[in-house]
């Protein structure tokens, strides 16, 4: 599948919102809500007012000019919360472009731009049972704490020395 990895221009900031969405684990079998349920305030706080604050930064992925995922990273008080200095991530595609590699080529893109930016780590909230565990693991995050449903895990942004690979 080929597709680009670019930044998120700042007129497309609304596409969050339907990323928000689809980054909301849906478990088989469980009826998912409805798409009002993104203008709750703790779920607000990932996308209201993005690009404007230090620290926003987004990622997407286009095929033939549709973006087709997205993972984007603040400094917010949510649920992957670890400190002030931390960005959480969000990450999510469309369902029809899952399972291709994208994502893992998302996050690994985010992280580097966060290593660039100076972030000694980054951190995200996911349920215990999203498959997506497996990537975050593979991508370098830690479980740090977790509660009956959801894992709050950790990367480290190591700053490679030069003549690193």
């Amino acid at each position: 599948m080929d597709y680009t990895i670019r930044e998120l221009r700042q007129n497309e900031v609304k596409i969050l919102d339907i990323f928000l969405y689809e980054a909301i684990f849906i478990p088989e079998g469980v009826t998912a809500p409805s798409r009002d349920i993104i203008k709750q305030p703790e779920l607000q706080v990932y996308v209201s007012n993005f690009g404007k604050h230090k620290g926003d930064i987004c990622y997407v992925a286009e095929i033939e000019n549709k973006i087709v995922g997205a993972v984007w990273g603040r400094i917010m008080n949510d649920y992957g919360h670890v400190d002030d200095e931390t960005p959480s991530l969000a990450i999510s595609l469309l369902k029809e472009y899952r399972n291709y590699g994208i994502g893992t080529k998302l996050m690994k893109r985010i992280l580097t731009e966060l290593k660039e930016h100076g972030y000694k780590q980054t951190s995200l909230a996911v349920q215990k049972t999203n498959y997506a565990v497996r990537m975050y693991k593979k991508a370098g995050f830690e479980i740090i704490d977790e509660n009956d449903e959801e894992y709050i895990m950790m990367c480290k942004l190591i700053i490679l020395k030069a003549g690193g690979d």
